[in-house]
């Protein structure tokens, strides 16, 4: 695996492969791996000759008194990582790399990145939307994988694709949780051992969104029966928790698929969960 630090070394590095027409994949991430995060890398590694692995930690997506500065950081234990899934090339850019001094213009996401996530952290999705443009046009990848976890980021960047006109295919996985229904996150390793217990009303009130979804079709009744969990359970101060269409992050657009979402903060730890309920085969993914 190499290990590219400089955009202008990722390009040259990249001429080589896509003149002999092999197929390059992007998993952007900013480090801390986990499982979820090794599961995008594999799906990349299935669907592409050349897999490129980002490890940035973006300051452009944090805003005041978020926790950029102590983000759990951890470069030697993230390259063992990739380099145990065959990753070809992980690409740790710096800041100064990334955002050269001077540099001005951004990306913004538009009216689907002010709500919900957006709404509770104002010019998150701006970031996240220049960091990703700009990873596109270093990589120029053929696809890009990135987890269902992140489920609005997912909506975000698939405007982003298309109405920038990127020709990438954007791949989206499944959520990895822990064998009690806890999401993956890197932000997990701040919980203590019984706030990761109380974390974990977050995943049953999506169930019990989804169960109350499921047997009357009312996207009211799914929205208190999480709401009314969350507020009994100890430990989460809820941000949000609501049913909206998995595209546009709006009103549900059809009885057949709809996306809960639930985000919180379990002791300084914010954690966001979703998950996907389609009525027509009788449950969510």
């Amino acid at each position: 695996m190499r290990v590219v630090r400089r955009s202008d070394e990722l390009r040259s590095l990249l001429e080589d492969p896509r003149r002999k027409g092999r197929t390059v994949g992007l998993v952007p991430t900013m480090g801390a791996l986990h499982a979820g995060h090794l599961s995008l890398v594999r799906r990349a590694r299935h669907s592409s000759d050349v897999v490129v692995v980002s490890v940035f930690v973006n300051p452009k997506q944090f805003g005041e008194g978020e926790d950029f500065e102590h983000y759990p950081r951890d470069t030697e234990g993230d390259l063992e990582l990739l380099r145990g899934e065959r990753a070809d090339i992980a690409f740790l850019p710096s800041v100064e790399d990334m955002y050269p001094a001077g540099a001005t213009v951004k990306v913004t996401a538009g009216p689907i990145g002010d709500v919900y996530e957006g709404a509770d952290r104002p010019g998150h999705f701006d970031g996240v939307c220049t960091v990703v443009t700009k990873l596109f046009n270093i990589v120029e990848p053929d696809l890009a994988v990135f987890g269902q976890k992140d489920a609005q980021q997912v909506a975000v960047l698939k405007h982003l694709a298309s109405d920038l006109d990127f020709d990438i295919d954007l791949v989206v996985a499944p959520i990895v949780r822990e064998s009690d229904g806890l999401a993956l996150s890197s932000r997990n390793v701040y919980l203590t051992a019984e706030q990761r217990n109380q974390a974990l009303a977050l995943s049953r009130c999506l169930e019990l969104g989804r169960d109350a979804y499921v047997q009357s079709g009312d996207v009211q009744l799914a929205e208190k029966t999480m709401l009314e969990h969350l507020q009994d359970a100890d430990g989460v101060d809820v941000a949000y928790a609501a049913a909206v269409d998995p595209d546009r992050f709006d009103a549900p657009r059809s009885e057949d698929r709809i996306l809960l979402i639930v985000a919180g903060r379990v002791g300084n730890t914010r954690l966001i969960d979703n998950l996907v309920v389609e009525t027509t085969d009788g449950g969510g993914g």
